[in-house]
């Protein structure tokens, strides 16, 4: 859990300067740890799989995670 709440905020501050696993990895995060807690934040709907820059996840806005609880 604590491992999850650095990468999402190292994946905020990221900007999509690095891919995903490379900044788990600049983080001591496995390539399987990573991929754990990428699948753990998709299904919280805090990222979404889209390409941005070098990485290919991005922050759901919240005005989106409202629309979708309707």
């Amino acid at each position: 859990m604590e491992n999850k709440n650095k990468y999402f905020k190292a994946l905020i501050a990221n900007n999509g300067q690095l891919n995903e696993i490379d900044l788990g990895e600049k983080m001591g995060i496995s390539e399987d740890e990573t991929r754990k807690i990428i699948v753990q934040l998709l299904s919280e709907y805090k990222i979404e799989n889209v390409e941005n820059r070098a990485c290919n996840y991005s922050l759901i806005k919240t005005t989106k995670r409202k629309n979708k609880k309707r």
